[in-house]
């Protein structure tokens, strides 16, 4: 406290978040001056880097941008690719590409559920801390882990960074009886996922709304790697026209761009978007799920998110196991993709949101450009607006616990600040 009545709120570096981030506020009087989630790390010039690559590259390049949910950047890479060159990846090799997503939505969700989020709700400071008194649930919680990390690998080839994604498919396709220990290890972590709502649902939820407008992908299915762009409002448009529907800029406290609406309006991508958007396309057994824990026709409490992140768990693995008993072995496991000029976009639902690829290519097949607009990008203005208000109303907290509600306050958002840090152009010189 600088002043009896100024107060300046900072977080030098963000904890349980991926990334490097720090939070600062300035209050004075009755009135929250300024909040700034301030995302300092360095760009990592991930659009320079593709210029200049051959199309089929981008699957392996992008996947580096994030070791959490690199999936998500292969599939919106390979839909922005396949789309530049007039092809379309559907029916086996298409269900094989959903598989691989929901082994990593289960990978990513349990994560920030058990060893990022719950630790705030329990009072703990760290899931090392929570694993003392709570050992079972955080087992319980490595359990989900390793389930959605042995989707990946073996639909991969790794957990990590997956080798086995190319575009127009797949390099190997499984047989069906190799997915049936799989199926097993799925069914265990669907009753996993069940526990895991029941456990969330037990948090107590800060009353905190916020009014941002949803967007998320919208199918016959709930959204993972595929769907047009829809919004709360009514808004409805294709990957293709994503550019003229949401605009980024620069601010100066951060090394991710901020978006909006070329209207002026902020909104929110990620799980609260998707649930409220598309309720109705759940498992049943995940909208039970959902039902039991309370969750209504639409969640507007971030506070709440973890509880939706858990019954898409519950959805994940369910529709894992459904695409698994349907499975039937594709005649080769990529279709052909012949480089030819045009520009292609992607987007499809990483665990945080919407994540947006663009890339023009040459005839060649040589990328000319590359844009790429990840979730925690796009949610940084409107998260910025989501904790002025709740420091606003919370004022009369000393300063320790105020900064404490705030960091818990971020992480409800499960920000990915390294994916969100590559947006600059590079320009090289030579002579």
């Amino acid at each position: 406290m600088t002043h009896r009545n100024e107060r300046t709120l900072t977080v030098g570096a963000l904890a349980r978040v991926e990334g490097e981030g720090a939070l600062y506020v300035r209050v004075r009087g009755p009135d929250v001056e300024e909040v700034r989630l301030d995302i300092y790390e360095p760009p990592r010039f991930f659009e320079a880097f593709l210029r200049g690559r051959a199309h089929t590259e981008p699957p392996d390049i992008t996947a580096r941008i994030c070791g959490i949910c690199p999936v998500a950047y292969q599939m919106s890479a390979c839909q922005a690719v396949e789309a530049a060159c007039g092809v379309s990846v559907d029916g086996a090799l298409g269900e094989l590409r959903r598989l691989l997503y929901c082994g990593e939505w289960i990978e990513s969700h349990a994560l920030h559920i058990y060893l990022l989020h719950a630790p705030d709700f329990l009072g703990y400071p760290g899931a090392v801390e929570l694993a003392r008194d709570h050992r079972a649930a955080v087992e319980r919680g490595l359990r989900l882990k390793k389930a959605g990390n042995a989707l990946m690998e073996f639909l991969g080839g790794r957990a990590i960074h997956p080798v086995n994604v190319r575009v127009g498919g797949f390099y190997r396709t499984p047989a069906p009886a190799e997915l049936a220990p799989l199926a097993e290890t799925l069914r265990e972590a669907r009753d996993d996922a069940l526990a895991t709502v029941e456990w969330a649902a037990g948090f107590e939820f800060p009353d905190f709304d916020h009014g941002h407008e949803f967007l998320a992908l919208s199918a016959d299915r709930y959204p993972l790697e595929r769907g047009v762009v829809r919004g709360g409002s009514g808004r409805v448009f294709p990957a293709a026209e994503f550019e003229r529907h949401v605009v980024e800029e620069q601010v100066p406290h951060s090394t991710a761009l901020h978006a909006r609406f070329t209207d002026g309006g902020r909104y929110l991508t990620g799980p609260l978007a998707r649930y409220s958007l598309n309720r109705d396309r759940l498992s049943p057994l995940a909208l039970e799920a959902a039902d039991r824990a309370g969750l209504g026709a639409e969640c507007r409490n971030p506070f709440r998110s973890i509880l939706v992140r858990a019954v898409e768990v519950v959805y994940a693995a369910d529709e894992a196991l459904r695409l698994i008993a349907g499975y039937e072995p594709p005649a080769r496991p990529a279709v052909p993709v012949p480089p030819r000029e045009g520009t292609g976009h992607g987007v499809t639902e990483a665990p945080r949101g919407l994540l947006y690829h663009r890339y023009d290519l040459g005839p060649d097949g040589l990328i000319r450009a590359a844009r790429i607009v990840p979730p925690t990008s796009q949610n940084q203005a409107a998260i910025e607006d989501d904790l002025r208000r709740f420091v606003a109303a919370r004022l009369h907290l000393d300063d320790e616990a105020l900064t404490r509600r705030c960091e818990q306050a971020i992480r409800n958002y499960d920000p990915c600040i390294s994916c969100s840090t590559h947006f600059l152009d590079l320009t090289v010189e030579r002579s």
